[in-house]
């Protein structure tokens, strides 16, 4: 055990090195401009206007250490003070433009997610080591910590890595409790369900999970109880338990939101001292759209005012205070979603509602932009309608080629053990009392998939990360499995026995021991001379992170992560100026300063150098779906060139004549 440790210890501290080492050649991404600065406000201001569509705990915890800097945030500027969840241009100002610096901010504000990686590395080893042993652990820790995509994810201010770590701990805590539902596994499930509702909105995924492996769960031990009476009593408080702890868990995040909101006005007051009525703010929500907004920006600033115009769509506006649902509503949501907003705009300016209201808020805002999709880049077209292949062909060419041979082997594996096993109701029952952790993980994994595939919202495999760690576990399991000497001889009464032994024990397995070494060393291999393009890596299937761009972009290869990259080109080449179209979280203008011109396909072909995100160089050049118009950005012009370089992997320059 004492050598399991040293090696967990030695590969959680390479990872360490990796992400620290990676991160602070890169400039801010994207999602980063907007969650530092909300996640400051919340634990230095105690208020939750900005950034509401995210859970508050990934935020506080990036932001605790900025507490110790002296850093500016302005609080008299209109981002602040009166734009509807004015993030971005908040969070420019507090990164570029308030006298801080950026790169320290970065640096500070990315350390504690990365810890967070480390000690989720951590639990993955013990979890799966406590069910499966010290060898299936050693692998689902290698597939952890050497994933590009986890490393990538673990070294931004982003919700992606919280959401893995949120399932994770709550659907293995989730099984431990229905195992065992002892007072201590209660009070764990509670807190694991709490905590991970406060990492991301989409965990409310799991309910039916939890719901459906309950209902399994009891029907698998019907057989343990003798009489009709028993077995009905034992389901009842089986599901009494498990809606107890689902509902219990709001403890948790209740107080926490209740913080957040302490310093966030209730409610906007007009001149004479009163209140706006939601009438009011919903007559201000349906005015025109060239009006619309301006006339907001009169209203003071409050919870009550943005629930309402951000909840417009949904509620479709209440006409007095209180709760307006008309069952004869005709939406496209359903009734059901209007009276959820409905409820949330009443209760946004109710002193002991606010904090739920606010919640509630957050998983609105996710419904609506999970229904609206983003127009992104993928496979040469360009749509906002998204691909059902969109997801498998991303997982297929951003994990590892040696992940996907190895889970190969185990899917054969347990096809084979499936076709020699026992085929009846009473073998599937007992399977999954023997194996609850492995059906609950295979139903989570199932049903995420499916809902991802399903939503139109395709910007990154990262989206599908919470799925990661228990496919690594499941894979480590059977390759474990695999491993396992079948033969077992305690006293063999001759050499001739002891050599047999030998044989079927060690030599006999050999081969798989060698394969699997090799899959494993070329796995961290890989990893290693990824360095430091983590976001950006492809595997040999997709020709490698040089031409991963040529099928995805956005969160997938290039978030704006290699600004300082570009920066530092240009020095070392003493170029005076430099044509720049950017997509990212970073400030062309602070790290370029006068040499910094910004473009776009509109100004046409400047002369000399001129550098593109490939977010936007893909996005121009993407055939459009149909129904969707071709962006008057095409950069036709640029056609004809080739980039003379690449900053990091995401930035084409190009020297024009």
């Amino acid at each position: 055990m004492g050598t399991y440790r040293l090696w967990v210890a030695i590969i959680l501290f390479i990872m360490f090195i990796i992400m620290i080492a990676s991160a602070s050649g890169e400039s801010a991404i994207m999602d980063e401009l907007a969650h530092i600065p909300a996640g400051f406000s919340y634990v230095r201001h105690q208020d939750y206007r900005l950034n509401p569509e995210h859970p508050p705990l990934i935020k506080d915890l990036a932001a605790l250490p900025l507490l110790f800097l002296r850093l500016n945030f302005p609080t008299d500027v209109p981002s602040w003070t009166t734009e509807l969840n004015g993030q971005w241009t908040q969070g420019a100002l507090f990164l570029y433009e308030s006298g801080n610096n950026p790169d320290s901010i970065l640096f500070w504000s990315r350390l504690p997610i990365m810890l967070l990686a480390v000690l989720f590395g951590w639990i993955v080893f013990a979890f799966t080591k406590n069910r499966f042993g010290n060898r299936a652990a050693f692998f689902a820790l290698i597939f952890f910590a050497f994933s590009p995509t986890i490393i990538a994810h673990s070294r931004y201010v982003t919700t992606d890595l919280g959401a893995a770590f949120g399932f994770f701990i709550a659907i293995t805590a989730f099984v431990l409790f229905l195992e065992r539902p002892t007072l201590k596994n209660t009070l764990m499930v509670l807190a694991a369900f709490g905590v991970a509702q406060l990492l991301k909105f989409s965990l409310i995924i799991v309910l039916p999970v939890f719901l459906f492996v309950t209902g399994v769960w009891i029907v698998s031990l019907w057989r343990h109880h003798t009489n009709i009476g028993k077995s009905f009593s034992f389901a009842l408080v089986t599901f009494g338990r498990v809606a107890f702890v689902l509902v219990a868990s709001i403890i948790v995040v209740y107080p926490v939101y209740a913080f957040h909101v302490i310093n966030y006005p209730a409610t906007s007051l007009k001149a004479d001292g009163t209140a706006y009525t939601t009438a009011e703010l919903t007559a201000i929500v349906g005015l025109p759209e060239e009006i619309r907004y301006e006339a907001l920006r009169q209203v003071p600033l409050s919870q009550k005012r943005d629930t309402v115009y951000t909840l417009g769509s949904f509620a479709q506006g209440p006409d007095r205070e209180g709760i307006t649902c008309d069952p004869q509503a005709k939406i496209s949501l359903g009734r059901r979603m209007r009276c959820l907003a409905e409820f949330t705009i009443w209760a946004s300016d109710k002193p002991a509602w606010r904090p739920l209201a606010q919640y509630l808020l957050g998983i609105e805002m996710v419904l609506q932009r999970a229904a609206g999709g983003n127009t992104t880049y993928f496979l040469g077209e360009t749509s906002n309608g998204g691909w059902a292949y969109y997801f498998p062909v991303l997982y297929l060419l951003k994990e590892q080629l040696a992940l996907h041979l190895l889970t190969l082997i185990a899917l054969a594996l347990a096809l084979i053990q499936m076709l020699r096993g026992r085929k009846s109701i009473g073998s599937l029952r007992h399977w999954i009392t023997e194996n609850l952790f492995e059906f609950t993980a295979l139903c989570f994994i199932v049903l995420y998939w499916a809902y991802s595939i399903r939503s139109p919202l395709n910007i990154g495999v990262r989206h599908v990360l919470p799925t990661f760690p228990f496919i690594y576990i499941l894979v480590s399991r059977q390759i474990d499995r695999w491993l396992a000497p079948h033969a077992r001889i305690s006293a063999p009464a001759s050499w001739r026995e002891w050599l047999v032994g030998l044989y079927e024990i060690h030599l006999k397995r050999l081969p798989k021991l060698l394969l699997v070494a090799a899959l494993l060393l070329w796995m961290m291999a890989r990893t290693i001379t990824t360095f430091p393009n983590y976001l950006s890596y492809f595997n040999e299937l997709a020709g490698g992170n040089e031409h991963g761009y040529e099928f995805a972009v956005d969160s997938n290869y290039d978030w704006g992560q290699d600004l300082k990259r570009l920066a530092n080109f240009v020095r070392a080449r003493d170029i005076p100026t430099i044509a720049v179209d950017y997509f990212g979280g970073g400030s062309p203008r602070h790290y370029l300063g006068g040499r910094f011109e910004p473009w776009w396909s509109a100004k046409g072909r400047p002369h000399g150098y001129f550098a593109i995100s490939a977010t936007f160089r893909q996005g121009a050049w993407g055939t459009p779906a149909e129904g969707l118009a071709r962006s008057p950005d095409d950069y036709e012009w640029l056609k004809p060139f080739r980039p003379v370089a690449k900053a990091g992997d995401s930035l084409f320059i190009y020297k024009l004549p």
